[in-house]
């Protein structure tokens, strides 16, 4: 019996084709590089140069100084944030920073690529939806590794330089270990694809366990359906250790939530325990990952999907009732 339930949780068999999107007309994506242009400007002639960049970057800029970066809100008689920009590109930290992102990524070509492929099976499945002009930017490894604004979609460079880059753990508020092989580039477009999936359709704030695990299972089988080649792993930023553990012990970790009636719980501190970001889950063995409840959560969708395909995408996506879904899911691995 043990034998059974560890293979046929080990692979999941995918029902539905991938279609054919080689017609769907989207333009070539062009990366606006914010981040070099910033770096580059004259900062002697410091307000006229941001007026000239604001002119590039309207939608952009403003957000990015005051909720990436922290500077204020952007005006022309907003001294303060002139200061703190001029003191930031004064800094060797930001041009070694930016020097490092230039030698990681002197071609993004490929990431322009990736992203248009995407994008064809996101106007494939939403043939409404308008392609974001697409910029990069630095945060100064404040955690910012893809934000939407308006019609932009912002790519920060300098969240994806490997988990061996040094100054990931040399920073005040050091990244734990857990998180860093999630700072690599083939994190960039499932990232970017999960903040264009939040901006369609924003996360509930509130609600029980289940409509938080349900919630982060739909916003994975997006990633699924739009990013059909990207590895289960990288979806979801486990290891594929990890990854590999959830598969060959489904059931048992199923049967942990039901057994400790967790389902239903409304505690927000409680709930993070389980889709939240951490090394292990509390309460289960050592090898079980940190959000563990969304990667339930996303089998629990893949289910639904899978037995009910008249379905499509978006109607999936404006579902509201988690208990109905799981219902009629029939989840029991």
């Amino acid at each position: 019996m043990l034998l059974c339930i560890v293979c046929s949780s080990c692979v999941r068999k995918k029902h539905r084709p991938v279609p054919d999107v080689s017609h769907i007309s989207v333009p070539p994506v062009m990366i606006d590089r914010f981040d070099q242009a910033l770096t580059a400007l004259d900062t002697a002639h410091l307000h006229q140069a941001l007026a000239q960049l604001y002119q590039q970057y309207p939608a952009f800029m403003p957000v990015y100084f005051e909720q990436i970066m922290n500077y204020g809100p952007y005006s022309d008689t907003n001294h303060l944030l002139f200061e703190e920009v001029r003191a930031m590109l004064h800094s060797k930290d930001i041009h070694g920073l930016q020097d490092t992102i230039n030698k990681h990524f002197p071609d993004l070509s490929w990431l322009s690529r990736e992203l248009r492929q995407g994008f064809r099976y996101l106007k494939y499945y939403f043939p409404s939806y308008h392609i974001p002009k697409v910029v990069t930017f630095y945060s100064g490894l404040n955690n910012f590794g893809a934000v939407t604004v308006d019609t932009v979609l912002g790519i920060g460079l300098d969240m994806f330089l490997g988990e061996n880059y040094p100054f990931y753990l040399q920073v005040s508020d050091p990244y734990p270990q857990y998180m860093l092989h999630q700072f690599a580039p083939e994190y960039i477009v499932p990232d970017c694809f999960k903040v264009i999936e939040q901006q369609m359709y924003p996360p509930a704030q509130e609600g029980t366990l289940l409509d938080m695990m349900v919630q982060a299972g739909k916003q994975l089988y997006f990633l699924d359906v739009i990013l059909p080649d990207a590895p289960d792993s990288v979806k979801i930023g486990f290891t594929q250790k990890q990854l590999d553990w959830c598969r060959k012990n489904e059931r048992l970790i199923w049967q942990y939530f039901i057994q400790n009636n967790l389902l239903y719980v409304r505690d927000m501190q409680q709930i993070l325990h389980y889709v939240g970001p951490g090394p292990n889950t509390q309460g289960m063995p050592g090898e079980a990952p940190g959000n563990i409840g969304s990667w339930v959560g996303w089998q629990i969708v893949r289910k639904y999907m899978d037995d009910h395909p008249d379905v499509s995408l978006p109607q999936l996506m404006q579902m509201r009732d988690a208990q109905q879904l799981l219902t009629d899911a029939r989840y029991r691995p």
